[in-house]
Formats: C-alpha cells, structure tokens, sequence
C-alpha cells in the first residue's frame, strides 16, 4: 500500500432521491474509468453517510484509491468518466455550492 493515494470526497446533498443518483454516477464511473485504454483506479467505495451529528450535513462519501499521485490527478483533469460524474453532480442540488463537496487525499502514514 506504500505510495498509494487514498482520496476522501464528501458532498451535501439533502434529497435522497440526489443521492442515490450521485451513488449510481459512481457506478457508472467505476465501469467506464480508463487511463491508456485500462481501468486505473485501485479501488472506490461510495455510500449514503450514517445519519449521525459527527456527518455534519455532509450526506455521501467515497473513498478512492490511486496507484500514484499521478492517477489522482489523470482523475481530476483528463478522465472522461469523472468528468462525466462532475457535471452531473453540478446539477443535483449540491447544498452551499462548492462548499458542499469537500475533498482531500493522503498517502497512508499508519495501516493495519
């Protein structure tokens, strides 16, 4: 797992019905995804947040995980499929703009 890039993405989306269509757009991405022809991403994992006062609003979750630093940033800027989900996410109701997508990434310090 050294040198792995583990990427958090949290978004604010009150309607369920928003939700559950941001979960399907990571489905789609998760069969669509390719960089050189192959699928790139190591893993993703996406979900409805557990309705607890720790979730702070933010309503879905996903955790992907990159081979490198570079991946992540093919993902940010030239994947086709995240470009997809993006556009579609503008369009769902995000509460507070972009405030209501929170995103950040780490390469893992500690692992059990």
């Amino acid at each position: 797992m050294a040198g792995r890039i583990h990427r958090i993405t949290m978004f604010k989306l009150p309607d369920p019905e928003g939700q559950q269509k941001l979960i399907d757009a990571y489905k789609t991405l998760g069969q669509k995804q390719k960089k050189d022809g192959k699928p790139y991403i190591l893993s993703m994992t996406t979900g409805p947040a557990m309705e607890d006062p720790r979730s702070q609003g933010w309503t879905v979750v996903s955790k992907t995980e990159f081979a490198s630093l570079n991946d992540m940033k093919y993902y940010d800027d030239q994947c086709e499929a995240h470009a997809e989900l993006k556009s579609l996410a503008k369009g769902l109701g995000i509460q507070g703009g972009p405030a209501g997508v929170m995103t950040v990434y780490f390469e893992a310090a500690a692992t059990l």
